[in-house]
């Protein structure tokens, strides 16, 4: 079959490899039919994961169900289904209590809690960008879809970035009538601010330096404010007479940047500190590494961010972290998008076959010619 599989940093390839097939009585084996390049497939692109050479990529899957092994009970054949990018085995102490993300029996990496497809360190599972895909604990992890083709582009987005995206949110404790600041205009950012309206939000302002992003976030009924203009914090601190909003959302990363192209990791989290009112909630679902050699820092090499956690201790924030659960919403998700509630589908800018992978990659990582979110389809 074809697969984007990686080569160096800054080069993937779309090649010949082997198909999948079931290797455990609870795999099932889907035909891939539509696959996302995701914001944090970047960094394994741009050389700073430890990513082995020849990964099959690819974390954010559907397709429909081809075969099943003798242990599957709950799908069959011709199902289609959506694949939450958290490798689960449904029955450790983490998965029973809804953390699918810290799995503790599917990834065999030494420290490492939770399993994810075409990763680098979350155990040895290819990844979906590729013409089929295997499902280990596929009664468990995979989510039935209604058959046919709709809601395709909308559905594409439950494996990942709309249940992180809400996980922000809920991280952060956002209800209803709360003001809230996400940063990050990418996928993840935009789909936070979406989810921070469905709970309630009265006000999101999605903090951002690229127009198209920013153009993308009023689509979604919020707020944008370009760091190229000015201070964010000032600039949310004067729209709420002072007193700053009831919560906060980090969705950029290690690899924050300013306008001007240098990196700052601890930027985001100081501007979060700066401009959520005191007691508030903050959730960071931007992605933080514990190494990270190719960091602007000594501290940050370390996985140590210098932020301003005084502050943040003297305000009484409230934080959260982590990947997300994705089985935790995405049921949820699913219905909100089946009834007209919610359409995280706003944010797509391509759909192309898999064999130009390549250029997708390049041109999204250099976030030219307008790409915010790419859907692969290996079948196309």
């Amino acid at each position: 079959m074809k697969a984007v599989v990686y080569k160096a940093p800054f080069q993937v390839a779309v090649e010949e490899v082997p198909e999948p097939r079931i290797q455990a009585p609870n795999d099932a084996i889907i035909k891939v039919t539509s696959a996302n390049i995701c914001g944090s497939d970047l960094h394994m692109y741009e050389g700073r994961t430890s990513v082995e050479q020849g990964k099959i990529l690819g974390h954010e899957n559907m397709g429909v169900v081809v075969e099943t092994g003798p242990g599957i009970t709950r799908f069959r054949p011709g199902d289609r289904v959506s694949v939450p990018f958290n490798v689960s085995c449904g029955t450790c102490r983490n998965c029973v209590s809804g953390w699918t993300s810290f799995c503790l029996r599917a990834n065999p990496t030494e420290g490492v809690d939770g399993g994810a497809y075409g990763y680098a360190q979350m155990g040895p599972y290819d990844g979906g960008q590729a013409e089929y895909l295997r499902v280990p604990y596929a009664d468990f992890n995979l989510l039935l879809l209604p058959p046919g083709e709709e809601f395709e582009q909308d559905f594409a987005m439950l494996s990942d970035i709309f249940p992180t995206g809400y996980h922000g949110a809920e991280l952060a404790g956002v209800s209803p009538g709360d003001t809230v600041a996400v940063f990050g205009a990418g996928p993840v950012g935009l789909l936070a601010a979406h989810s921070a309206r469905l709970r309630g939000a009265s006000r999101v302002f999605v903090v951002d330096m690229h127009t198209d992003r920013l153009v993308l976030a009023e689509r979604f009924e919020t707020t944008p404010v370009d760091i190229s203009a000015g201070d964010p914090v000032e600039h949310i601190l004067d729209a709420t007479g002072g007193l700053g909003v009831d919560c906060g959302i980090e969705a950029v990363g290690y690899q924050a940047h300013d306008p001007d192209g240098n990196e700052h990791p601890e930027m985001v989290m100081d501007w979060l500190v700066g401009c959520v009112r005191s007691t508030g909630g903050i959730g960071v679902v931007g992605v933080y590494m514990p190494q990270d050699p190719g960091a602007a820092n000594e501290g940050a090499k370390d996985g140590r961010i210098g932020f301003d956690f005084g502050k943040l201790f003297q305000k009484g924030h409230r934080m959260g972290t982590g990947q997300c659960p994705v089985k935790r919403y995405n049921e949820h998700l699913r219905d909100l998008i089946m009834a007209g509630r919610a359409q995280p589908s706003l944010l797509v800018s391509h759909e192309l076959p898999l064999d130009q992978a390549p250029e997708a990659y390049e041109k999204f990582d250099q976030r030219t010619g307008r790409y915010t979110k790419v859907i692969l389809h290996p079948a196309a």
